[in-house]
């Protein structure tokens, strides 16, 4: 089988990719330290290999240059899927966004080619949140990109950077839209929202309930990863979404019936983000047409799926 370097495997998109692609590329990973490395968020229900004994894991800084061009250079990749970044929007400290997802980006970049390894295909995991004011309407990969926040300028000045490379390494540019599944962390909204109901809160305290998201399933985004590496075309910019339109109070009332009681919702001030975009929708005409029938995964069966979920 072919080499597949994923980097940031430990994390919740990168242990699902692990599972996913498993069967079809012989996988390598990064992680950022020896506890986190090769120990899956999610409790597997398939007797995952995934383990901290796996010798294909590697501890690895992505800001240190030396420590990424050392990996790249055992593993001489024919594949790359690099999704080790700074994820969390609200972090307070703005430097670790720069220096892990523009930075970190580039010693990849250059590692690959100091080694003078050229695989197949790259594929760099943007955001769709670099969209940002400009987000109106279904948004396709070709609206000018407007962002808020340090993660979303992070996110657009790593694409920047990688189009110096774009005529020496085989790129390929992801732009995620929001999406979920077991075994993602409970800061983020929808786990939060599920685990509530999980453990019978009674009520639970979010931000701005008027937010309009698109949500897709990991296993949908995952399955988008693959088809990108068989027949993405390098040197384009492709959504994953699922370009259904998702009101929060809808998430409410899905998890109301899932759970079999009406959860009590009060909106914390601190928790309504400034700068929120308040309707985020992707256009997935494009990374669609990579695939023979629609993969999308609907939200009801997403959440139906983590509430039934041993984690």
């Amino acid at each position: 089988m072919k080499k597949l370097l994923i980097t940031g495997i430990e994390g919740f998109t990168g242990n699902w990719l692990f599972e996913i692609l498993k069967d079809k590329y012989d996988i390598y990973g990064t992680c950022k330290n020896n506890v986190e490395c090769g120990m899956s968020n999610v409790q597997l229900k398939n007797n995952s290999t995934f383990n901290i004994e796996n010798p294909k894991f590697f501890v690895c800084d992505i800001t240190d240059y030396n420590q990424i061009r050392d990996v790249v250079d055992k593993v001489r990749p024919d594949y790359i899927i690099h999704l080790a970044a700074i994820s969390f929007v609200n972090l307070k400290n703005a430097l670790p966004f720069y220096n892990v997802n523009v930075l970190g980006t580039e010693n990849l970049l250059n590692a690959l080619l100091e080694t003078k390894i050229n695989p197949q295909k790259i594929i760099l995991a943007s955001s769709a949140n670099i969209y940002g004011r400009n987000a109106k309407g279904s948004v396709d990969e070709n609206i000018i990109p407007d962002p808020v926040n340090h993660y979303s300028v992070s996110k657009l000045a790593m694409e920047f950077m990688a189009k110096n490379y774009m005529d020496k390494l085989n790129l390929v540019i992801v732009r995620p839209f929001n999406y979920t599944g077991p075994g993602q962390e409970d800061h983020f909204l929808i786990p939060k929202i599920v685990r509530h109901y999980k453990e019978k809160k009674e009520n639970i305290e979010l931000g701005n309930l008027d937010v309009i998201r698109d949500f897709s399933d990991v296993r949908f985004v995952c399955e988008c990863y693959g088809k990108l590496l068989e027949n993405g075309k390098c040197g384009e910019v492709y959504n994953i979404s699922s370009s259904s339109e998702v009101h929060l109070k809808k998430i409410i009332d899905i998890m109301n019936s899932l759970a079999g009681y009406n959860i009590k919702v009060d909106v914390n001030p601190e928790f309504v983000r400034k700068n929120e975009i308040y309707r985020l929708i992707g256009d997935n005409r494009k990374i669609l047409s990579l695939f023979e029938s629609n993969p999308v995964i609907e939200i009801e069966k997403t959440l139906e799926f983590m509430y039934s979920y041993d984690i």
